[in-house]
């Protein structure tokens, strides 16, 4: 199989391979297991996250990216190699042309960071783009038009709020708050509230199975299990959805404090368009239950889910590099 460009949303929680003409080939978490002694590579993706909060000391479980960019090259360069290998085959003859999605408010040092990775991994060439614009094509919005559409993209470490029209970024925020910081927020909740030790993966569950934006009218339970802090012994509660809505609130306000500054800074022209057409929201922290209605409700704004809103940045990455051309003028002055 010859596999000449490859388009990756490389994420903070989870990373996403898309091939032209073939679609999502690979969904994996952004998680990386190395033995401390030899200092090997053990593990990549699902298998890895299985491990989390349960290794020996003589492992180590790594996020290499932190806040969407790299905070450990090496590791983060072990991840795009095992990505590659796994979508093109480890003998390949031809060296791929990588796509990948960086945030916006990306430094030219962090930006450097990733070519070289994609470089040193195998690739021919490495081509960056925003993925505020990268999300907007992927949902399908047509961003080369006169009028204005917003895209909020909140993903694992990163919330981007950006204001597209002509192909470009009008403006935009970045705020550093997002999927993990609820997950944070959930659990320090149930350490005050049950003086319960609970891990990272549990946080997220809850988030998943019963965590909702806004109050709803049946409360939903979850059985979960920790430490408890006073006895130091494992202990079984429930947690209602009603728990997990006040858990989250301030990291949700924080995400609306960002998408109102974007809207107070659109230029008049664009805000009438944001008004007809709404907002769309995109990456993994969208599916929280009852986002757009809250979002809606604080802004004034409509608000609407992107179909398949953790695919969009990967999506959009296999559309640009089908039809370069087209999209030459808004993203190749990212490329470097």
């Amino acid at each position: 199989m010859f596999v000449t460009k490859i388009g990756i949303d490389l994420g903070t929680c989870n990373s996403v391979v898309f091939l032209p003409k073939k679609g999502v080939v690979l969904e994996e978490p952004s998680v990386v297991a190395v033995t401390l002694a030899e200092n090997k590579i053990l593990a990549v993706g699902r298998e890895a996250k299985e491990m989390t909060g349960r290794t020996p000391d003589t492992i180590r479980i790594y996020r290499p990216l932190r806040d969407g960019v790299i905070a450990d090259f090496r590791v983060t360069l072990a991840m795009i190699r095992y990505f590659i290998e796994k979508v093109a085959g480890r003998y390949r003859f031809l060296k791929p042309e990588l796509m990948i999605g960086v945030p916006a408010g990306i430094t030219s040092t962090e930006r450097r960071a990733v070519i070289e990775a994609g470089m040193a991994a195998g690739a021919k060439a490495v081509y960056l783009a925003k993925e505020p614009v990268l999300s907007a094509i992927g949902a399908g919005i047509p961003i080369n038009s006169v009028s204005g559409n917003m895209i909020v993209d909140i993903g694992g470490g990163t919330a981007e709020v950006a204001v597209i029209a002509l192909g470009g970024i009008v403006n935009w925020h970045s705020v550093r708050v997002a999927g993990d910081k609820m997950d944070a927020a959930i659990s320090d909740y149930v350490k005050k509230r049950h003086n319960l030790a609970i891990g990272e993966q549990t946080a997220e569950d809850i988030k998943i199975k019963i965590g909702t934006a806004l109050p709803e009218k049946e409360n939903r339970f979850l059985e979960i299990r920790g430490r408890d802090l006073i006895l130091g012994l494992p202990r079984n509660i429930k947690i209602s959805s009603a728990e997990v809505c006040e858990a989250v609130s301030d990291t949700l306000m924080e995400i609306i404090q960002i998408i109102k500054s974007v809207l107070r800074e659109t230029p008049p022209e664009l805000s009438a368009d944001i008004i007809d057409k709404g907002m769309v929201l995109t990456g993994g922290g969208s599916l929280l239950r009852n986002l757009p209605e809250l979002i809606a409700k604080a802004t004034g704004v409509p608000c609407t889910i992107a179909e398949e809103p953790l695919l969009c940045v990967a999506k959009g990455t296999g559309i640009v590099l089908e039809n370069l051309d087209i999209y030459k003028r808004s993203i190749m002055s990212k490329i470097r």
